[in-house]
């Protein structure tokens, strides 16, 4: 036998800043989601009938609903705080880190590998290659290490940051008859 979902039970405050959170058009989906989910639980509804209202599975609407559980004596302490009561409730109603190793690259190095990629190289070279845009990287102190794939998929992530072209000429490993490098991510090819 299925063991009974928690019961949610809302402060006037905690069920207004959830209506509004539910309703909003700038808040990111998931949290409107799971606004709605904690809602329909606060009135009632059991995890089966908010799972088949809303299009999810079963056992994300038990996740949010027990974590919100979980979560109600924190939210009773905030009940004369509004800032933090709201703040609270999209920490509770937010994905928890992931586990895994942190990039190696911050942003701010990425950006600059890419602002790099688009400048004019020095002569005698007439384009970067991967090996050409390592040793600079390295040379301006960008990264202290960096290797040439990663260049590459930098430059090819197809994000909004990179360039609709590609940026890189062949590897001077590829010889003469290679064809020139290809940005396959990129939605634009000439």
């Amino acid at each position: 036998m299925a063991r009974p979902a928690p019961l949610i039970d809302l402060t006037p405050e905690q069920r207004s800043l959830l209506e509004g959170l539910s309703r909003s058009r700038e808040t990111a989906r998931r949290l409107v989601r799971r606004a709605q989910i904690v809602l329909r639980a606060a009135d009632g509804e059991h995890n089966k009938a908010i799972a088949h209202a809303l299009g999810l599975g079963e056992d994300g609407v038990g996740q949010w609903r027990g974590r919100w559980a979980n979560s109600q004596e924190r939210l009773a302490a905030l009940a004369d705080q509004p800032k933090r009561l709201r703040a609270t409730i999209e920490e509770i109603l937010s994905d928890r880190p992931r586990s895994g190793h942190p990039g190696d690259f911050t942003a701010e190095q990425i950006g600059q590998i890419i602002a790099l990629a688009r400048e004019t190289p020095p002569p005698p070279l007439t384009h970067w290659t991967r090996q050409d845009l390592m040793r600079e990287i390295m040379a301006r102190g960008i990264a202290t290490t960096i290797s040439a794939s990663t260049i590459g998929r930098f430059l090819t992530s197809g994000g909004p940051h990179a360039p609709s072209h590609p940026v890189l000429a062949p590897s001077r490993d590829q010889g003469r008859d290679a064809p020139p490098f290809r940005d396959t991510h990129s939605p634009v090819q000439k």
